[in-house]
């Protein structure tokens, strides 16, 4: 009798541990998905903003389809009752985090490469961090100062190259705007993280794109004569692009991120989104969108050993 309780309590906590073994898999490649998605976003976006849409129309498209899918998820999910004060704060999170980040990333990708833009991008958690020390009085460590310094390194390299080796029609213009989207966005990270942890993400990300959609589609239908997607001149090619910003780069990224942080660590999660930059990079210079010079890999290197001081090394300091 003994030995089958053992017997049994051993094949019990296997199996509990191939359980948690198998969701952490999943979660690890929930996250990997996620930053392959966002890495292929940036080359797609360029090729929307080169050949079919204003960068006002991207974002409307973008708003007003996000908005559509989530509310249609969120009408078979539980309904939750966000208070007042949390929805003052996600309907001014989508303002700032979605509609002027988000319309500043478009301009960018206007104006510069997607290389550029995604190393950029990967200094997200060194604006955070500077924003957190300015609004909240978060300490800076001697780590996380140098994390920024690597950062700035790069970022001043990518706009002092760009004016001999750039590829884009105006990168300092394009690099400056991301700098600013960066930092609108970190800015986003702090104000919401609170409200972030109380409600689910569809129910958050309705509200986002619901005043997202609704100030970004009255400013973009003027243009749309100038938007070749909504004329006769469409096509396949950037009605396919789009359904891929719309469905997959917004809406399937926030269902994959949120399911990955329940099993896995955020340094962890951090991490992945080194991934970006490279994948950006390399369908963009495949794409013939930008070519490889040698700042790139060198900014690349500075960039992304900022965010992993900043997000990994700082963290074992706590």
């Amino acid at each position: 009798m003994k030995t089958f309780l053992l017997f049994t309590s051993f094949l019990y906590l296997w199996a509990q541990n191939m359980n948690d073994m198998n969701k952490k898999l999943q979660a690890h490649s929930a996250i990997f998905l996620a930053n392959t998605i966002f890495g292929l976003g940036v080359p797609v976006t360029k090729l929307l903003l080169d050949e079919w849409v204003t960068p006002m129309g991207y974002m409307a498209s973008r708003s007003l389809g996000a908005c559509i899918l989530f509310w249609i998820i969120a009408a078979f999910m539980p309904k939750e009752h966000v208070e007042r004060k949390d929805l003052i704060t996600i309907l001014f999170g989508g303002l700032l985090g979605f509609v002027i980040s988000q319309s500043l990333t478009a301009w960018a990708l206007d104006y510069t490469s997607p290389v550029y833009f995604s190393l950029i991008a990967t200094l997200t958690p060194v604006a955070v961090m500077l924003c957190a020390a300015l609004t909240i009085g978060e300490k800076i460590t001697s780590m996380k100062s140098l994390g920024v310094l690597l950062g700035i390194a790069g970022a001043v390299l990518m706009v002092l190259m760009s004016q001999s080796l750039g590829s884009g029609k105006n990168d300092l213009i394009g690099i400056s705007l991301a700098i600013l989207s960066v930092l609108t966005w970190a800015i986003y990270l702090i104000i919401t993280r609170n409200v972030a942890s109380k409600y689910s993400p569809v129910t958050q990300m309705k509200y986002v794109f619901l005043i997202s959609a609704i100030v970004t589609v009255p400013i973009a239908i003027p243009e749309l004569p100038v938007n070749a997607l909504y004329t006769a001149a469409w096509g396949w090619d950037g009605v396919l692009e789009m359904a891929f910003i719309v469905v997959c780069a917004t809406a399937l990224g926030f269902f994959l991120i949120p399911f990955a942080m329940k099993y896995l660590q955020a340094t962890t999660v951090s991490i992945y989104t080194n991934l970006q930059p490279v994948i950006a990079s390399f369908v963009a210079i495949l794409l013939g969108q930008d070519i490889l010079t040698w700042d790139k890999p060198v900014a690349g290197v500075l960039v992304l050993l900022s965010a992993y001081i900043v997000t990994v090394v700082t963290a074992k300091e706590k």
